[in-house]
């Protein structure tokens, strides 16, 4: 399992803060070369919040050549798989 956290870091206070996470599983199928992989993203605009692990969006990506490509590959994958990175709401 994959998990990624955003975090601001105040440059101001040093304060840091949470602001978003995901989670990318394997789902256990496919092969050794193409794997199917589940993606989620919290419900939340804290620590406790995303904690609860409520899910805002889901997404599949399937048939993913795990490995020959970088870990950022799939998590933009996944993203995309959610529907982020497709313009203004």
């Amino acid at each position: 399992m994959i998990v990624i956290r955003v975090e601001l870091h105040s440059a101001v206070t040093g304060k840091v803060t949470e602001i978003a996470r995901a989670i990318v599983a394997n789902d256990g199928t496919g092969t050794t070369t193409l794997r199917h992989y589940t993606a989620m993203a919290l419900r939340g605009r804290s620590r406790d919040e995303f904690d609860r692990q409520k899910v805002q969006r889901a997404g599949t990506v399937r048939d993913w050549p795990a490995p020959r490509l970088h870990v950022w590959n799939l998590v933009a994958e996944a993203l995309k798989a959610m529907g982020y990175g497709r313009g203004k709401p």
